[in-house]
């Protein structure tokens, strides 16, 4: 988390203490002025510019939520850009006011007495509020670029908090700070921090579209550098350089903090220091003006209202809800009825099931069935939002009973732009292709397994226990590599690579059977005696698998699922040492699982390229990352077992396999068989 605070803390710290000198000043002005009566005055000012900040960061935050997933990203790109301007702006500024910053708001101040109490408000809501609104800004971006807003606000916080204790020992006179060497240094860290801020947001607006060239690599460490270690972490975290960079954000980041970084430090080096932190106080003299007679609540409630109103309706105006509040009903008889058309932007439905089946209900486009978003399971008489991002283009409801015909609504147009996100469905005529080739892996897999189980209990046999060592591993590996199937082998996957756990006689009960029976007996030092049962057992399971498999029932579904599960179960498995009887060989299995998950996204690829063209690309990337770390960890023809490896070996591997994990997420939904009749 602290490496994501320490960005917001910096800002905070900085931008706390200009506001905060600022309405010392302010302060100190008008109590050597003998107009302490106008205080309340400054208050008020500065009450509204916080209120207007926070105010400002809701409608940021909110207005990107409305968008689709395309649009954030170019919104929070372009908005990056304009942050790291306007901190720049900033640093610059504050390098060459910190010597005349106080003079210039006390003569301010002075010329507000004169003019009323609207003006003196007027003037502390000008002088705090632009630090507020840049402070807003940035930490929405740097929130945005962590993923996470706990880390950045409470940096932000911390920076805050700090900043007005140095403003009060300031104003006090009991700390003395020199505000030119302390602005310089903070400033040259926040045009390196500003530099990695550009370079987030440049990469956001490629990935928006907005921007060429986010497949054009200049840096890509993922095969090296474990995205999840400290170290990357944190400079992921201050100065958003990540393990893969494009050519645009590398120029982007090197041009900004080359040309800024020289222009502030040749600015620094013709400003002279100032020698006194605590600033300069203006004579007494200036006469007060008569206090107002209107309430003294009124104002200060206005400048609160007045922000919070209207960033509450530019909330509002950028998340609508469905078109008069009204609901869509879900039945084969009234599909779609009360749907109007939406305005474009993330939309709420509410589906109301009206008739007396349970049913199952989607967005779709009429013209190529793509979905855009989908409720399964709507019980009769029951609602249910369904959220959907809407663009140009034609949408209409197809509602799905368990037990009747699909029925699809009268269609409607949205104006605007067409946007992306719909999926396009899919069937199990278009899953029978893949589901052909991936069996018939299977088969020639299940050959293979037949006889290096045979040659195994022949080693068994003849009491070869060396070369049992090297056929069982070999044997297990090829059992591995169907990890598609497993919930098509009944109980054949108990029997041949069944797991101790609940067993009451544990590895040692009877039921124990299969390679990790095996596996343990031969790394526990038992005989080709106690070991022959088991090995004659085995050879006879995996040929009743063989022939048992063409005709058991493979359900088409389990292909898109298991792309996921088979490395979810090697995370959370091998990847631990859970089912390791011994032979210390968690990764040769992680290896395993790993080419056959290949081999399922091989008969996949038709489907997914179609359908999310990025997809592949990436995960192909995560693969050969995840593959050359397990390729370290095989040499000479053994392969170190998990609870050997280096710590820093062994959270490349995690994080390699997380990633893939992650990039993978998507496949279930891409390729889900979805009811149309």
């Amino acid at each position: 988390m602290w490496d994501d605070a320490f960005p917001s803390f910096l800002i905070g710290l900085r931008e706390g203490l200009e506001a905060g000198l600022i309405v010392s000043v302010l302060v100190a002005t008008l109590v050597r002025a003998d107009a302490k009566s106008r205080l309340p005055q400054v208050w008020t000012g500065v009450l509204a510019a916080i209120a207007l900040s926070m105010s400002f960061g809701a409608v940021l935050t909110f207005t990107a939520a409305s968008l689709s997933t395309a649009v954030q990203e170019a919104f929070g790109g372009a908005l990056s850009i304009v942050a790291v301007a306007f901190v720049t702006a900033m640093v610059f500024w504050m390098r060459r006011s910190a010597r005349s910053l106080a003079g210039e708001i006390k003569e301010k101040v002075t010329e507000a007495l004169t003019m009323g109490a609207g003006v003196l408000v007027l003037t502390c809501f000008l002088a705090v509020g632009r630090e507020g609104l840049e402070t807003a800004l940035f930490l929405w971006t740097t929130a945005r670029a962590a993923d996470e807003s706990v880390g950045p606000m409470t940096g932000a916080g911390v920076g805050l908090v700090l900043a007005a204790v140095l403003c009060w020992g300031l104003y006090r006179r009991v700390l003395s700070i020199n505000l030119t060497r302390f602005f310089t240094a903070t400033g040259a860290v926040l045009i390196v921090i500003a530099s990695g801020v550009l370079g987030y947001g440049l990469r956001d607006l490629q990935e928006g579209g907005v921007l060429p060239g986010g497949a054009a690599y200049a840096v890509d460490l993922s095969g090296s550098v474990d995205a999840g270690s400290w170290y990357s972490t944190l400079l992921q975290g201050v100065l958003n350089l990540t393990p893969t960079m494009t050519w645009l954000q590398v120029v982007g980041y090197v041009g900004y903090l080359g040309v800024v970084m020289t222009l502030f430090v040749r600015g620094v080096q013709g400003v002279a220091p100032v020698a006194s932190a605590t600033p300069a106080l203006p004579v007494q003299g200036t006469p007060p003006l008569p206090t107002p007679t209107r309430p003294a609540w009124l104002i200060p409630v206005a400048v609160v209202a007045v922000p919070v109103v209207l960033a509450g309706l530019v909330v509002v105006l950028a998340h609508p809800e469905p078109a008069g509040g009204e609901t869509v009903a879900v039945s084969a008889k009234d599909c779609g009825q009360g749907f109007t058309a939406p305005e474009p932007g993330r939309q709420t439905f509410q589906m109301r099931n009206t008739g007396d089946q349970t049913s199952e209900v989607y967005l779709i486009d009429p013209a190529t069935n793509a979905v855009y978003g989908e409720i399964e399971g709507l019980a009769p008489g029951t609602t249910r939002d369904l959220v959907a991002t809407v663009a140009g283009g034609t949408y209409a409801w197809r509602c799905v009973p368990s037990d009747g015909k699909a029925v699809t609504s009268k269609a409607v147009r949205v104006g605007g732009a067409a946007g992306a996100g719909a999926v396009v469905p899919v069937s199990e005529q278009d899953l029978a292709g893949p589901l052909r080739a991936y069996k018939a892996y299977v088969n020639r897999g299940l050959a293979t397994l037949v006889t290096e189980t045979r040659k195994l209990g022949g080693d068994i046999r003849a009491g070869h226990l060396g070369a049992a060592r090297a056929d069982w591993l070999t044997a297990h590996r090829t059992y591995a590599s169907l990890g598609a199937a497993y919930g098509t082998f009944e109980d054949f996957d108990q029997k041949i690579n069944g797991r101790p756990d609940g067993l009451p006689g544990g590895v040692h009960d009877k039921d124990f059977t299969g390679f990790q029976r095996i596996e343990y007996g031969l790394w526990h030092g038992q005989s080709a005696g106690e070991l022959n049962g088991l090995a004659h057992q085995l050879t006879d399971d995996t040929a009743g698998l063989r022939k048992a498999f063409p005709r058991q029932d493979f359900d088409a579904s389990d292909l898109p699922l298991r792309a996921h599960e088979i490395l979810e179960n090697t995370l959370q498995f091998e990847l631990t040492g859970d089912t390791d009887q011994g032979s210390g060989t968690g990764l040769a299995t992680a290896d395993a699982n790993l080419s056959g998950t290949r081999e399922l996204l091989t008969v996949l690829r038709p489907l997914l390229t179609t359908r999310a063209p990025r997809l592949l690309p990436t995960v192909d990337a995560d693969i050969a990352r995840l593959q050359a770390l397990l390729d370290a960890g095989h040499r000479d023809g053994r392969w170190t077992p998990v609870d050997r490896l280096g710590r820093t070996a062994k959270a490349r591997i995690d994080g390699a396999a997380g990633q893939l994990l992650e990039d993978l997420s998507p496949v279930p939904d891409l390729l889900e068989i979805r009811k149309s009749a």
